[in-house]
């Protein structure tokens, strides 16, 4: 198995003077799937949970819906190819558009498209000082953020604890990853929240709402078009949380007032 952290040495110029450091970065390679012997796409990735990558990323892409379709998924011995075979045949997709995701996502999706679900407006709420209190359970995830920095984590919660995590040096490959451990544990929540260290953009939104999750909370901002599009889906679209603060921008009937 090929390790998330490379040890690396540099030097730091401070206060007019050099220091000498050695340390650990985050690991970014290609990682090829293959579905059914057919090479299909390359990830740029962080070389942990692999299966549930190209699991969670053919779940997402609307190419599996069960893991009972899958009869077999592996990671080659170099660490440089994950093999998926499938119980039936797949087409791939004609074209792979390259995404706003950092490292170079690929999608075959229509940003544009309404997603094969339906959220009910008011479902579910929760309490202000729950969703502040889930950017702990995020902290707490970050263990090789801590290590290295450099690398995005997400969570899914069900507003009390943590389900799954997942660290990658690409936000959308932490949503996949995310997916296919649900899918290879068979252990989807009932009440889905997606909270993640990474940037809303289109392709986030589609994962969120493939997943099921009607409450995405994030970090950091929310594209124009992931607006949109959470409101057209009715998805409670959440940005800059902090501490004591967040901004939502869409669905706000989810977030009860405390007071």
């Amino acid at each position: 198995m090929i390790s998330p952290r490379k040890p690396i040495h540099y030097d730091r110029f401070e206060f007019k003077k050099w220091t000498s450091f050695d340390t650990e970065t985050i690991v970014e390679m290609p990682v090829s799937l293959t579905v059914n012997g057919e090479a299909w796409i390359t990830f740029m990735c962080t070389p942990v949970d692999l299966e549930a990558l190209a699991v969670g990323f053919l779940f997402n892409e609307g190419l599996i819906e069960h893991m009972d379709e899958v009869e077999d998924v592996r990671v080659c011995e170099h660490g440089d190819n994950v093999d998926v075979w499938l119980n039936h045949s797949v087409e791939q997709p004609k074209s792979w558009r390259r995404t706003s995701g950092c490292t170079g996502g690929v999608t075959a999706v229509d940003a544009l498209a309404r997603p094969d679900v339906s959220f009910n407006g008011d479902q579910p709420q929760v309490q202000a000082g729950t969703i502040l209190g889930m950017l702990d359970l995020l902290f707490e995830a970050q263990v090789l953020y801590r290590e290295t920095g450099g690398v995005h984590t997400s969570i899914l919660s069900d507003g009390r604890r943590t389900i799954q995590a997942a660290e990658d040096i690409g936000r959308h490959n932490t949503l996949d990853k995310i997916a296919g451990l649900c899918l290879r544990q068979d252990a989807w929540p009932a009440t889905r929240i997606l909270i993640t260290t990474g940037r809303i953009s289109s392709e986030m939104l589609q994962k969120a709402a493939r997943m099921g999750a009607p409450i995405l909370i994030s970090r950091t901002s929310p594209s124009s078009l992931s607006i949109e599009m959470a409101e057209r889906y009715g998805i409670t679209l959440i940005g800059y949380a902090r501490t004591q603060r967040f901004n939502v921008y869409t669905s706000k009937g989810r977030i009860i007032d405390e007071s």
